[in-house]
């Protein structure tokens, strides 16, 4: 099944971005984590370590900030530019999850965004191509 094109209308996007990123930012991390400890996140977290992230849904007037240890992603946010920024509207993000479609595509496309250290966003970008998505159905609600 194909995504439909949905972006959010900029009205909702503006009230959105006015709420606290503390509650998405710890569900990212808590799934980031629980897939690093079933084995599902193929990360060397050693060179992650002290590395900050940003991940910014521009539809949704939505940004996440959050950095990692040697031994996993932590929920803090942080000041200053993030070492990768990926932005793009939340249905490209879902499409990437669904791999309906990869991250090359998208960037070449213009619509995914990567910017900071070029060799983290490409770290990056491999890791979650290198993601068994299919694994993660029997952890689903009601899978």
């Amino acid at each position: 099944m194909t995504l439909p094109e949905i972006i959010l209308p900029d009205w909702l996007g503006k009230i959105i971005g006015h709420l606290p990123a503390s509650p998405p930012r710890l569900v990212l991390v808590t799934a980031l984590n629980t897939m690093l400890r079933r084995g599902l996140l193929p990360a060397e977290m050693d060179y992650f370590n002290g590395r900050k992230f940003e991940i910014d849904v521009l539809d949704a007037g939505l940004k996440i900030r959050f950095s990692a240890d040697t031994e996993k992603f932590l929920n803090q946010d942080f000041s200053g530019q993030p070492d990768l920024r990926l932005a793009a509207n939340g249905i490209d993000f879902m499409r990437m999850i669904a791999r309906e479609e990869d991250p090359d595509t998208l960037f070449f496309n213009r619509k995914l965004q990567i910017e900071g250290d070029t060799e983290l966003g490409l770290v990056t970008k491999n890791l979650l191509d290198g993601v068994d998505w299919a694994a993660l159905k029997p952890f689903a609600r009601g899978g």
